[in-house]
């Protein structure tokens, strides 16, 4: 194939488990000997969104900020954001880290709006400065601590967290992540902000869409990643040198048989245990696992929002600590 760039091996493994469908397409296979790359139909330097996965990002910030003292398990997003005596001011940020804040998923302040402008033009959903995010979260009620899902947590999370720094979310990302692990991994705040090798997501019937940027959803799925910079923060999670890497041990129950800790889901497959993530936006997927016994990782990008997910699971079961 004639679009492939880096490892072709992998990228034809990669592409015979998800479909050619997914191209531009990227994967990364981490062990303990290093890390193998390769793209379909993009050059090694593109950058992907990676959706969810940056809910990952802002927990490994949030179990930073844990051991610098920055914060405590039981510091509220009332005590580092300007909530007044909204109910979301009460929330504990350790039970937004899990999941079980009793926050909504979204506000529901505009979201069928959004929705259908998503469907019918492809319209990023997710715009708003930080300010308007706090005014949309003055408004939400709080259901029952379990657990929950919660975009609208994980953006208030990485923005309380970024506040008791004294920065911005995005600098955060930046001088904590970022720079110690050599990455060029970032937040753009509005299209303007995208690189020139930023790539464009369709749909799975080739309508583009627009790119999801913004100030407020960095947290919950705002960052952009190139599949170097993915493979660079996967090996640093297998060693133990990425900043927070305790946000991956799980430390509650969450959906069926999986437990949760900072984001980061842990799940037995296959006599495995796989510590993942995955993500989709209006023109993405992606996934990232992790068999942290055995000091592998897969990650899987594509720029086409068809899931990814089976492919991760089936590639990470492939991997050997010699492979």
């Amino acid at each position: 194939m004639t679009d492939l760039c880096g490892d072709a091996a992998l990228a034809e493994s990669a592409l015979e488990l998800a479909g050619d469908r997914h191209r531009p397409f990227a994967v990364a296979a981490v062990s303990p000997g290093g890390a193998r790359i390769a793209t379909a139909g993009a050059d090694l330097t593109a950058d992907f969104e990676i959706g969810s996965i940056s809910k990952g990002i802002t927990g490994l910030l949030y179990a930073d900020a844990l051991e610098r003292g920055e914060i405590t398990p039981t510091t509220t997003l009332g005590d580092l954001l300007p909530l007044g005596d909204a109910p979301a001011g009460s929330v504990t940020l350790a039970s937004v880290s899990t999941h079980h804040s009793g926050l909504p998923r979204l506000p529901k302040a505009g979201s069928l709006r959004k929705t259908f402008a998503l469907w019918r033009h492809g319209t990023n959903p997710y715009g708003e400065t930080v300010d308007e995010l706090i005014a949309q979260a003055r408004t939400v009620r709080l259901g029952k601590p379990r657990a929950r899902y919660s975009n609208l947590g994980y953006e208030l999370l990485g923005h309380a967290i970024a506040r008791a720094a004294g920065t911005t979310y995005a600098d955060l990302v930046r001088r904590r992540i970022a720079e110690p692990l050599g990455l060029d991994l970032y937040v753009p705040a509005d299209p303007g902000e995208l690189r020139p090798a930023a790539l464009l997501g369709k749909t799975k019937r080739g309508k583009e869409q627009q790119p999801w940027t913004g100030e407020a959803v960095g947290p919950a799925g705002g960052v952009r990643a190139t599949i170097g910079d993915m493979a660079r923060l996967t090996a640093a999670l297998l060693d133990g040198t990425a900043p927070g890497v305790a946000a991956l041990d799980p430390v509650s129950p969450f959906a069926g048989p999986a437990r949760i800790g900072a984001a980061w889901l842990t799940l037995g497959r296959d006599g495995r245990s796989i510590t993942w993530h995955n993500g989709g936006t209006g023109g993405f997927r992606s996934w990232m696992g992790l068999d942290r016994p055995a000091g592998t990782g897969v990650v899987v990008l594509s720029a086409v929002s068809m899931s990814v997910d089976r492919a991760g699971f089936a590639l990470l079961s492939k991997r050997t600590p010699s492979n």
